[in-house]
């Protein structure tokens, strides 16, 4: 389930693209699930671990990639650590849902995401509750940010 908690949360990494440059591994950038991403949100295709074709920066090296799917990869890899997740945009949502189906996940945000009209379950920590559609989500979140 992916667990939300909005505003600002002392043990959030908010510096996720400094984090992301010294602590990626070669292996992540190759994973299937994380070609599909790169190729979603970046419109970029993952040539090898360390070469990705961007439409448009041309051939550019992991850390070259959008601050977005930079966090997306961390928090996939990551797993015992809180990113904020506000340099995201509402293009990486479905991925922080699609993340957090198999595995627990908790990101930071201080603004208001579109996870989209679909049903799906996200526990808002500020409040210990599960919301489960785009309009339960913004009353309830939409006091925090």
């Amino acid at each position: 389930m992916l667990k939300i908690f909005y505003g600002d949360m002392k043990e959030s990494i908010y510096n996720t693209a400094s984090y992301f440059k010294y602590d990626y591994e070669d292996y992540w950038i190759v994973d299937p699930f994380v070609k599909e991403m790169i190729y979603d949100v970046d419109k970029s295709v993952v040539l090898d671990s360390g070469v990705i074709d961007s439409p448009v920066l041309g051939k550019i090296p992991p850390i070259g990639l959008l601050g977005g799917v930079k966090t997306l990869i961390l928090v996939k890899f990551e797993k015992d650590k809180i990113f904020n997740a506000s340099t995201c945009g509402d293009n990486c949502a479905k991925w922080f849902l699609k993340i957090a189906e198999k595995e627990d996940r908790t990101i930071n945000l201080h603004h208001l995401m579109d996870f989209g009209k679909e049903g799906f379950d996200i526990l808002i920590l500020n409040t210990n509750q599960i919301v489960h559609t785009k309009m339960e989500l913004v009353s309830i979140a939409g006091e925090f940010v």
